[in-house]
């Protein structure tokens, strides 16, 4: 993978395939966490209390090294992995795709399965525009409240995202500096008197 960019979706989106009766329903999600894979699972549960089974899949991490496929009590290897494996084709990551499943009364066979979980699978990510997102480093900066603006010109200048924020007589600002601009945004940032940095833990 591409050390200093990755590829992911921009939005959610639904697709529908069908199957000698069977309705195969698709939601892509952009994800950032497990605990957000288990929420959207959650919630879709609760809206398709008569599904048979939801199958999915998801690749987590700028490095693309988290996943996990789900069967559903389909049989094995028939529904997750063909799944995971149209993240994959599109090199997606921070991805997840379930696939929701009403019976139609006609068994589909495990060929028929691998099918149908693939085609909706791959319609849903064609719906989902990707966008390509810079490898983030975080970093917590510690600095006085009037420096505020300076510090600020540069988070912007150089497409930092600010993670998280909390200001009291010092502010601490939690940002993510894209991998490739690390030099020059600690550069930048030791050219400022009084501001003090360093890698934050992601937890």
């Amino acid at each position: 993978m591409d050390p200093f960019y990755y590829y992911t979706i921009d939005q959610p989106a639904i697709a529908e395939f069908k199957d000698r009766g069977s309705k195969f329903f698709a939601y892509s999600f952009p994800i950032d966490r497990i605990d957000d894979c288990k929420k959207k699972l959650s919630v879709l549960k609760k809206e398709h209390p008569k599904a048979v089974h939801h199958c999915l899949a998801y690749r987590l991490g700028v490095d693309g090294a988290t996943f996990r496929v789900s069967d559903d009590g389909e049989p094995a290897g028939s529904a997750g992995r063909p799944i995971l494996g149209q993240i994959d084709s599109k090199k997606l990551t921070n991805v997840m795709v379930v696939v929701v499943r009403y019976f139609g009364g006609s068994l589909l066979g495990v060929p028929g399965l691998i099918n149908a979980y693939k085609t909706a699978t791959s319609l849903a990510l064609q719906l989902s525009p990707i966008i390509q997102k810079s490898v983030e480093i975080r970093y917590e900066l510690n600095f006085d409240y009037h420096q505020m603006n300076e510090v600020m010109m540069i988070v912007k200048q150089f497409n930092c995202s600010v993670v998280e924020q909390s200001a009291q007589l010092f502010v601490e600002l939690k940002v993510g500096i894209p991998k490739h601009r690390i030099e020059e945004v600690i550069n930048k940032l030791n050219d400022l008197q009084g501001v003090t940095y360093r890698t934050a833990v992601v937890l």
